[in-house]
């Protein structure tokens, strides 16, 4: 009895110590593994961009004012609408200038016809004078008329003319395309030309300025490295549904420095076909610099600093997670420029950056074709079109 005692004792003490065994190996942490994406950096030229805030301004703005006096007759346009160059806009009444024509003309046949007359005495008289049948005196008097109804035939064509362009101006026609303002007068009104009423404005805002002021530094920049004579420009307007982008170029820089901003004044031509972009609309201005200098870029949200400063988090070649300090320089909103810490080759992760430490094993899943700064560019339309 006591054997089997002692047999059932040794049995349970070694259960127990191959339970407490089992138990000490299964709590043993085990090394977490993360998936994460990474895009593969290069040292390559990307395009420079300069990004300021700007003010639009219409093309044109032209206040419509009527060249003759008279009442207002007819109007063409409604208040809002756009007009083509040449539309007709209103109407001065125009019996008077018809009037006025009609008079010219007959004053010129009249004069005409007293040439006429003064030019056969003249012929008549040449021969007899001539001959000594007739006084020169006589002769002279002719002469003299001769040149003097030549002289009143050239006004009276002058005033047919001076008729006929104000019996033209009568229909007030619009001088540029754009957007008409409300009117300023109505129907019936007389229009008094010498007080240079204006009847309406015209806006034209296709295309529309943009006027932005960078530095003085900027602009030596700008002109340095600059690699087209009109650059590639575009603005972006935010709007209740999103921010809405136009293209175009930078035409104009001011010859002087603004001495109390050290700014220069500068203006892109934006491309407004469906007149959305108003004048006086607050915009950010892009304009492209050059795409020959060679960069290591990144995308900025992946950054990240403390006491030390910047870092990022790069794979190393045992695919463990390696911090890289880094010293950063040219920066936009799509990416920065990294002058120190990485290197090309090197693997930026670019997910689960508050999940990852140092020296942790992980899983790299290279989408550098779809989240890589090419792919960055494409997707913001940050590559200028050839031959801008």
């Amino acid at each position: 009895m006591k054997t089997y005692n002692i047999f059932f004792l040794t049995a349970v003490v070694l259960l127990f110590l191959g339970c407490e065994n089992d138990t000490s190996q299964n709590t043993q942490p085990k090394e977490i593994v993360l998936h994460v994406d990474v895009i593969t950096l290069s040292h390559k030229p990307v395009p420079l961009w300069m990004r300021y805030t700007g003010r639009t301004k219409a093309s044109n703005k032209q206040d419509i004012v009527s060249r003759v006096s008279g009442i207002l007759e007819k109007r063409y346009v409604e208040d809002g609408q756009y007009v083509k160059k040449g539309d007709k806009l209103f109407k001065i009444q125009q019996d008077e200038y018809i009037a006025a024509l009609e008079v010219a003309k007959a004053k010129l046949k009249e004069d005409q016809a007293a040439l006429s007359l003064a030019e056969a005495n003249r012929r008549r008289y040449e021969p007899l004078v001539k001959e000594g049948l007739a006084p020169r005196a006589t002769l002279e008097e002719y002469q003299a008329q001769v040149a003097k109804l030549k002289a009143a035939i050239m006004g009276d064509k002058a005033k047919i003319k001076e008729a006929r362009l104000n019996l033209l101006y009568t229909v007030i026609t619009a001088p540029t395309d754009g957007k008409v303002s409300a009117r300023r007068v109505d129907v019936g009104n007389y229009i008094d030309a010498r007080s240079k009423e204006v009847l309406t404005t015209i806006v034209k805002t296709d295309p529309i300025y943009a006027y932005f002021s960078p530095s003085q530094q900027d602009v030596i920049l700008f002109n340095k490295l600059a690699t087209q004579k009109q650059p590639y420009a575009f603005v972006e307007l935010q709007t209740p549904f999103g921010i809405k982008r136009y293209d175009g170029f930078v035409d104009f820089s001011d010859n002087v420095v603004d001495p109390m901003t050290s700014t220069v004044s500068m203006r892109a031509t934006i491309h407004n076909p469906k007149n959305e972009l108003m004048p006086g609309s607050f915009v950010y201005v892009n304009i492209f610099i050059t795409d020959t200098i060679k960069f290591t870029m990144i995308p900025p949200y992946v950054i990240m600093n403390d006491q030390a400063g910047k870092y990022v988090y790069i794979v190393d070649k045992k695919n463990r997670v390696k911090r890289a300090d880094i010293q950063t320089g040219y920066a936009t909103k799509y990416y920065v420029s990294v002058t120190k810490g990485l290197k090309d080759g090197d693997r930026l992760i670019i997910s689960s950056l508050m999940k990852i430490k140092p020296g942790m094993r992980v899983v790299p899943n290279d989408v550098t074709e779809k989240e890589g700064i090419d792919a960055i560019l494409k997707r913001h339309n940050l590559i200028p079109p050839k031959g801008k």
